[in-house]
């Protein structure tokens, strides 16, 4: 398994929800992409990550059409880690500005169980970003073949989440039944984190239910 975290970085919630995916049974690669592991969100840092992210050419944060170039990174961490662990294949969670990170790493094969929590890049600035999946034409058509293959994609929102903006609805144009989605009635302006600090528990268990059921544990 491959967790890639959100902003500002790899808080306490996000090493608690890794570990509720090594509990279940697997291996977790969880890279650090921005911010510092085990430090716990504040405005600040929020702000200094979501700064940072802004500046990274690894991120594509405001063009569309665009796959980020971190993401062939975490193909080839992907790889690396089924050399390793061997089994059917890969998952991926991607949250927040990686979220759709885990669609792109499903181009390459070993990717076989995508999770996209909160998926925000790029931002959703006008309706044209806002639905944008953030992958290169190329690769969105490398995976709308996949899905028909087979290969299904769990997404998770908050329906009040004005940051994943019309994503959902793009992916079920891109994919259709082969995207499976739940969507969490808002209780506040503010929630987002669906597995980490707004974390919702039947989530969590429905994310291990699904790799369970695609990788085998």
């Amino acid at each position: 398994m491959v967790v890639v975290h959100e902003i500002p970085g790899i808080t306490p919630e996000v090493e608690r929800f890794a570990r509720d995916i090594v509990d279940a049974g697997f291996t977790v690669a969880m890279p650090e992409l921005i911010g510092t592991a085990g430090r716990a969100p504040s405005g600040r840092y929020i702000a200094s990550s979501f700064a940072r992210t802004c500046i990274s050419r690894d991120f594509t944060t405001w063009a569309t059409g665009r796959t980020s170039p971190v993401v062939s990174w975490l193909r080839a961490l992907a790889t690396d880690l089924h050399a390793d662990c061997g089994g059917r294949g890969v998952g991926a969670v991607g949250m927040c500005f990686s979220g759709g990170f885990a669609l792109g790493m499903m181009v390459d094969g070993v990717t076989i169980a995508p999770v996209l929590s909160q998926p925000s890049l790029p931002f959703a600035l006008g309706a044209r970003r806002s639905a944008d999946l953030g992958l290169s034409p190329e690769d969105s058509a490398e995976v709308a073949r996949r899905a028909a293959d087979g290969c299904e994609v769990l997404g998770l929102r908050f329906t009040g989440d004005k940051l994943v903006g019309d994503r959902f609805a793009a992916l079920r144009a891109l994919i259709g039944d082969a995207f499976v989605a739940v969507e969490l009635p808002s209780s506040s302006p503010r929630d987002h984190s669906v597995l980490t600090e707004q974390r919702d528990e039947d989530s969590v268990a429905r994310v291990i239910g699904f790799l369970r059921d695609k990788l085998g544990a």
